[in-house]
């Protein structure tokens, strides 16, 4: 755990961001916690989660997402 000042972490907040992927970051406004800086849990996203749940997974995440948008606006005419 690293720890900091909002008037630091503002100042520096680079560092902080390249560092917040190997631990969290508190972040102090008069000797007090205002927040915590931690990393994504997942770098994926939530659609490889659906991998066998979605019919014709193997079509690709766009192919899926043209069929949707497809059919919503198919229902509108």
């Amino acid at each position: 755990m690293i720890k900091t000042t909002a008037t630091d972490f503002k100042a520096n907040l680079g560092k902080y961001l390249s560092l917040v992927g190997r631990e969290e970051i508190h972040i102090t406004k008069n000797g007090a916690d205002i927040a915590v800086l931690v990393a994504p849990e997942s770098k994926h996203s939530w659609v490889d989660d659906l991998t066998g749940v979605i019919p014709d997974a193997d079509t690709g995440v766009k192919i899926i997402k043209a069929k949707r948008l497809a059919q919503k606006y198919e229902s509108l005419d």
